[in-house]
């Protein structure tokens, strides 16, 4: 498999890849008989990982890691490496969907509530056409109902993945589930089904060009983010200056 050798951001591989080569990375992976798997990594998750063993577990193991924030592009680049743009997880999403389209993929969708992921798998059939959505499921379950949701997602034939409920809830049932799903390509998508279905809006274009599409979140939801985002953001800038005088590495669990 050819691929974009990986770049180690304060203790952390990072594929530094545009967005043809990450679509054509997960064709690659389709084409095997394995199971693989995305995660988008930005400031917030940066942070959380040096307290977090089983997120840093979870990140390292993925087949696929893409730089989400601006933050993670610009920290690369002071540390002397070279991620050439942020992929946005949601923009990666649609990439894949135009793509499973084309190639016959089909897609499973898992999350958000029963009205919204309907309205999102409908919206998205008519701005892809021929696409094929093997199934969808609300991401309302117990950890109880983890096996049966994975059997009911093998027996669509799926080929692919996409998961948006939130965390830890998402990696926890992908690191037990994942492989009893039968797919060969998983991906967690966070709120996308949302703004599929038109329930959230995104930054316009102006402010995403701009890398300030974490600004526009944070004007948006206000009480939910105001809490942590200005602590996290301010931290990981911290942890970039002392990581450029090598004095600070997301702790090593090998």
């Amino acid at each position: 498999m050819n691929r974009v050798p990986r770049l180690n951001i304060m203790g952390i591989d990072v594929d530094p890849v545009t967005m043809d080569q990450a679509v054509d990375t997960v064709a690659q992976f389709l084409a095997s008989d394995e199971v693989h798997q995305q995660v988008s990594v930005n400031a917030s998750k940066f942070v959380l990982m040096h307290d977090d063993a089983e997120l840093r577990e979870f990140v390292r193991d993925a087949s696929l890691v893409c730089a989400d924030g601006i933050g993670v592009v610009l920290a690369a680049r002071l540390l002397g490496r070279s991620v050439p743009t942020r992929l946005p997880g949601i923009d990666l999403f649609h990439a894949l969907m135009a793509r499973a389209a084309e190639q016959g993929w089909k897609p499973y969708f898992l999350g958000a509530t029963e009205e919204t992921i309907q309205e999102a798998a409908q919206r998205l059939t008519a701005k892809y056409p021929g696409l094929e959505i093997a199934g969808l499921r609300n991401g309302y379950f117990s950890d109880d109902e983890e096996a049966s949701v994975a059997e009911e997602i093998r027996s669509t034939g799926a080929d692919m993945l996409f998961v948006g409920i939130p965390s830890p809830k998402k990696e926890l049932f992908l690191k037990r589930r994942l492989h009893d799903t039968g797919v060969r390509f998983a991906m967690g998508v966070g709120g996308t089904f949302d703004v599929v279905a038109g329930k959230v809006h995104r930054a316009p274009s102006r402010v995403q060009k701009l890398g300030l599409e974490w600004a526009f979140r944070l004007a948006q939801e206000p009480r939910t983010r105001a809490p942590w985002m200005p602590r996290r953001l301010a931290t990981f800038v911290g942890r970039v200056g002392l990581a450029r005088l090598g004095l600070y590495v997301i702790p090593d669990d090998g």
